[in-house]
């Protein structure tokens, strides 16, 4: 289950690694790897507000660019770069290693583990030193209402 985590005004998901990396890509059928992906790329341009990251490009790199065989393992060594700078700008000392993430999507695709692994400690990392706050979803907002106007 994913856990909301809030830095400044932006909100980013702690998800967990099993469930991205087995979990759900087996309940969608492959469909959430892609959606992932994209959303990795995506929380990466909103932490180190860097506009040029394109998640879009990403996505399409490792849909589309498979054709070409070469692009998708591009867009995964890019998106381990993107982490190893937001680890850099969170101050954590133990970094991921791209050239590693790459080599593990011959590995049973372990890479997405490897890669949430990362991102998880960032959020911790903001979570300990109290630079962020965890969110209450809406659906749990919604859990907690009663279902029936109470007289």
């Amino acid at each position: 289950m994913a856990r909301t985590v809030v830095v400044g005004n932006d909100t980013f998901k702690r998800r967990n690694i099993v469930g991205v990396w087995l979990g759900l890509p087996l309940i969608t059928l492959g469909i959430y790897p892609l959606v992932w992906h994209y959303k990795v790329n995506n929380e990466a341009r909103r932490y180190l507000r860097d506009n040029t990251i394109r998640p879009g490009i990403s996505l399409l790199a490792i849909t589309l660019g498979a054709i070409l065989i070469v692009p998708p393992f591009v867009s995964v060594y890019r998106t381990c770069s993107r982490i190893k700078r937001m680890e850099e700008q969170a101050g954590i000392t133990s970094q991921i290693e791209p050239v590693l993430g790459l080599l593990l999507v011959f590995v049973f695709g372990l890479n997405s583990l490897y890669m949430q692994s990362h991102l998880n400690s960032i959020w911790d990392a903001h979570l300990r030193l109290g630079q962020a706050t965890p969110a209450i979803t809406p659906a749990g907002a919604i859990a907690a209402l009663p279902l029936a106007p109470q007289a």
